[in-house]
């Protein structure tokens, strides 16, 4: 896989964090405010990748109360950083905690136009179920993505 090291982010992420949004994401892009809201809340778990004391990778991922389906809003990799395995690890790091709160399912959107992340994600049993059309700020459709955690 990586030889970057994922562990949960701390609020002394934040900065780096919001850094990566800015350099992986054109739209959509999370703010300082939603990304420490994440941060401090219960029902969510951000994960960052690091290589060198560096963050090149955060994943964010959401819980409901009373459901047993997990949504991973989130990976983004540091452009420098692609191919190398990190997006995988953070994707796995996701399902395991997915799993640990008993969730049991991950479900996510990916943009049409990004092949290489629904290779990933079907690469690891994901199974595509629907579509969002003009799903993100640009008009984009979003292709939705499940898989059976249990």
């Amino acid at each position: 896989m990586t030889d970057a090291h994922i562990r949960r982010a701390t609020m002394g992420d934040l900065d780096a964090l919001v850094e990566l949004e800015n350099s992986v994401f054109e739209v959509e892009r999370m703010s300082a405010r939603q990304l420490r809201r994440h941060l401090e809340s219960l029902s969510a778990e951000v994960f960052v990748a690091t290589r060198e004391r560096r963050v090149v990778g955060a994943a964010v991922l959401f819980f409901r109360r009373a459901s047993n389906v997990a949504r991973l809003y989130s990976i983004a990799v540091a452009p420098s950083e692609r191919g190398g395995g990190i997006g995988e690890g953070l994707l796995v790091a996701a399902e395991q905690a997915a799993r640990r709160r008993g969730s049991r399912s991950l479900r996510l959107e990916v943009r049409s136009d990004n092949a290489g992340a629904q290779r990933l994600y079907e690469r690891h049993g994901y199974h595509h179920f629907g579509l969002h059309r003009a799903y993100y700020e640009d008009g984009h459709d979003a292709q939705r993505y499940e898989k059976a955690l249990a």
